[in-house]
């Protein structure tokens, strides 16, 4: 069971030295650029808010160990964090929020946007959403007629094939939404994005229904921890 919160730094032996390293860290944060921290120490510094004294690095540096990144330890379940020694109810409540931030400023840049002119923002929101997902799940964003973000629409989870996903489901929901173009995504959660061969057939069903009620398809993004795959650009719409 994780150590409560409120007795983590009981027997640290930091004392006023604690709140020293405390002080330094945000100093640092502060006054240095987006590097100033390593990611154990910007943990470290998240953690402070719920463990109110003593030695936050083991408990970092346990996080990390068990998820493997910063990113994986945000993204992570909080039932799972608190498996790590501890984290409680509190801390990962804590971390919680900061992913959910992040998500939130990601979808900042894309609402109200032409999503054509602001594609980098479009795979930053997407990565941050879905690239460290246990499981695969499909989306479809569907666009006006200026391109901007009509529905972020969840489609479903599990593998994308006719099982998961019906071409003539997707294109009927543009219709009603009065959407003229859409985009296709999900994720792998191997890692690799490469598109597999239901991938791409699935793509050609759905562009094909599409163009024959003048529906656009300009893209399907494949999201995976290793980065992204479009299949417009690789040919294959």
């Amino acid at each position: 069971m994780p150590q409560a919160e409120e007795t983590a730094g009981k027997h640290s032996g930091q004392g006023h030295s604690g709140l020293g390293h405390r002080a330094r860290l945000r100093e640092r944060l502060i006054g240095g650029g987006p590097e100033a921290l390593a990611d154990y120490e910007l943990l470290e510094y998240l953690l402070f808010a719920a463990i109110r004294q003593g030695d936050t690095k083991p408990v970092a540096k346990a996080l990390l160990k068990r998820f493997g990144s910063l990113a994986g330890v945000l993204n992570a379940d909080p039932a799972a964090l608190q498996q790590v020694e501890g984290i409680g109810e509190t801390s990962a409540a804590a971390l919680k929020s900061v992913a959910v931030a992040a998500r939130r400023m990601a979808r900042s840049e894309v609402q109200g946007k032409p999503v054509l002119g602001s594609w980098q923002s479009l795979l930053d929101y997407l990565a941050i959403d879905m690239a460290h997902l246990t499981v695969e799940r499909v989306r479809v964003l569907y666009l006006d007629a200026r391109n901007r973000l009509v529905d972020d629409h969840h489609v479903g989870d599990g593998s994308i094939d006719e099982a998961a996903i019906h071409p003539r489901e997707v294109i009927r929901r543009a219709m009603d939404l009065g959407a003229s173009a859409l985009i296709l995504v999900h994720n792998h959660p191997s890692g690799s994005p490469e598109p597999s061969r239901a991938d791409i057939q699935i793509t050609a069903r759905i562009a094909e229904a599409g163009r024959l009620l003048g529906i656009t398809v300009h893209d399907h993004v494949i999201i995976g921890r290793e980065g992204h795959v479009s299949l417009r650009s690789k040919g294959l719409i």
